[in-house]
């Protein structure tokens, strides 16, 4: 039986490069993407695309509906990748801001995979992989909002995987550093729409941020390409036994490090360097 797997957030990037290479290696890869402009454009590329907005419960039960009757009822793997970020401080940050992000990148989350272990239960086996972030174990200030929701992320999945023991049914993380994405770019619009900078108490410390999101710079440092992610999602849906979680990058592995060696004290002053 072919492998298939439900990819989010396939519009570019991280999930873009998934798709077509997991479509390479001869799975029957179903690429989601919020917007369907998108969806139409990967359709043209002869995807199977749903449209899946994370923040919009509807899509996600419609989207699976549809990859399940194209697949006969089963389905190998999904990778939930979609998401988004709202630079900013957390005294800036409103509340709604909050409940907004968590329902895109944690609340979808929970929603698609909620919904699809009943599928994989009945088949006896199945894959999920959930694409965190270094900043779900080691947060980095002015991304309160982001660190928030893939801490929660990391939380749940890890229980998961451990009610999950004595099945077939792998959860996995994902823990990327810098990748070459869209994420810069795409924050501009929620910055705008919920971060009052100018009337911040901290207003001035906000040109340095500003400077960051409007202008591009080049690579940060040790940015890695998205296939870099991609390698270790194919471990995690192809190996026997795949591990709890992959990092990616040198600063996930150094930060790794440095969480079991340092104070927090210690962490707090790498991190506040960034």
């Amino acid at each position: 039986m072919q492998k298939s797997i439900l990819i989010t957030g396939c519009s570019s990037g991280i999930g873009l490069n998934a798709a077509h290479t997991l479509r390479d290696r001869g799975w029957q890869v179903f690429a989601a993407c919020r917007k369907q402009v998108d969806c139409h454009r990967l359709s043209d590329e002869g995807f199977i695309a749903p449209r899946l907005d994370y923040e919009t419960p509807e899509t996600i039960e419609a989207a699976l509906a549809d990859v399940l009757k194209h697949t006969g009822g089963t389905l190998t793997g999904i990778f939930n990748n979609g998401a988004y970020a709202i630079p900013g401080l957390v005294e800036d940050l409103p509340t709604d801001a909050l409940r907004q992000i968590f329902e895109a990148n944690f609340f979808g989350y929970h929603a698609l995979t909620r919904a699809v272990i009943p599928v994989m239960r009945a088949q006896g086996h199945g894959r999920i992989v959930q694409c965190s972030s270094i900043l779900g174990f080691s947060p980095l200030p002015w991304r309160g909002a982001y660190n928030a929701t893939k801490f929660a992320l990391e939380g749940l999945t890890d229980t998961l995987r451990l009610e999950m023991r004595g099945t077939q049914i792998f959860p996995v993380l994902i823990e990327p550093g810098p990748i070459t994405t869209n994420i810069r770019e795409n924050a501009i619009p929620h910055f705008e729409k919920w971060i009052d900078w100018e009337n911040s108490a901290r207003a001035d410390d906000y040109k340095a941020l500003k400077q960051r999101l409007y202008t591009s710079s080049g690579p940060d440092p040790f940015e890695l390409p998205p296939n870099a992610v991609t390698k270790k999602l194919i471990h995690a849906l192809e190996a026997p036994r795949p591990r709890a979680r992959y990092y990616v990058t040198f600063p996930t592995y150094l930060m790794g490090t440095l969480k079991r060696l340092l104070s927090t004290s210690g962490i707090d002053f790498v991190a506040s360097r960034f």
